[in-house]
């Protein structure tokens, strides 16, 4: 969560790319538990990139966790540069690193027993659910990098409403965050015990703040305060694709 200074102003939030770059120095600890983090946000994009690229799910998963391994190792770090370009495309171009270099291939089939700090075997049961269209592993990606944006927004939403107390009153109004039929709003206000007008004023604070919690998220994923309409506008594009 960004820090509010005393004026009320939203300070921009600590980014990716500084925590990459933190993990990046030897002996930070704190570095590579955030790192861990970031990874097991977003390993599935890769997963479906890699399955979409025509491997098979074995070969996807062994891929996927070993170019995680090495990322927690440190490897590729050393390209990691918030100059160049967004978090997302960093990991995408380290991952077509990866792909192309047969010594660390050969050595994945050899690794056996170091597993990753979080789990990946749900990839392929995500797979199965991705459209079987022509779509490019790149568009693939993209469009699971946007969908792991707006999973990550509404889970913080989800967890400030758990933490008022009112984890019941999110789940009755989530289906209304992408717009809902205007029929439904008198009898949910019947249900909940208050007006429609009211329950209307409750729907039009959820939508504003989960778009702006999607609007941190992408924060945390560019380096300057300008990438960030030109990445909301990308990512709304490639779920629109």
């Amino acid at each position: 969560m960004p820090i509010h200074s005393k004026s009320g102003r939203r300070n921009f939030p600590t980014t990716h790319w500084t925590l990459v770059l933190t993990a990046a120095c030897p002996g930070m600890a704190e570095g590579r538990a955030a790192l861990v983090s970031l990874c097991e946000r977003y390993w599935y994009p890769l997963y479906a990139f890699v399955r979409r690229r025509g491997y098979s799910r074995e070969e996807a998963r062994d891929l996927t966790q070993d170019f995680f391994l090495r990322i927690l190792e440190g490897r590729y770090l050393d390209r990691a540069d918030p100059a160049k370009g967004r978090f997302r495309s960093f990991l995408l171009t380290s991952f077509h690193f990866f792909l192309s270099d047969e010594f660390d291939r050969a050595r994945a089939q050899k690794r056996g027993g170091t597993a990753l700090p979080f789990e990946i075997n749900s990839g392929e049961e995500r797979f199965e659910r991705e459209p079987r269209d022509e779509e490019t592993p790149e568009r693939i990606y993209e469009r699971r990098w946007a969908l792991s944006v707006l999973e990550r927004a509404m889970n913080q939403l989800r967890r400030e409403f758990e933490e008022d107390g009112r984890a019941e009153h999110f789940e009755r109004l989530k289906g209304f965050l992408m717009g809902g039929a205007e029929g439904a709003y008198a009898a949910l206000a019947r249900e909940l015990g208050t007006s429609e007008g009211a329950l209307k004023v409750s729907i039009h604070r959820l939508r504003k703040r989960y778009r702006e919690l999607f609007r941190m998220e992408i924060a945390s994923t560019v380096a300057d305060p300008a990438d960030v309409e030109p990445e909301v506008r990308f990512l709304v594009a490639a779920l629109s694709r």
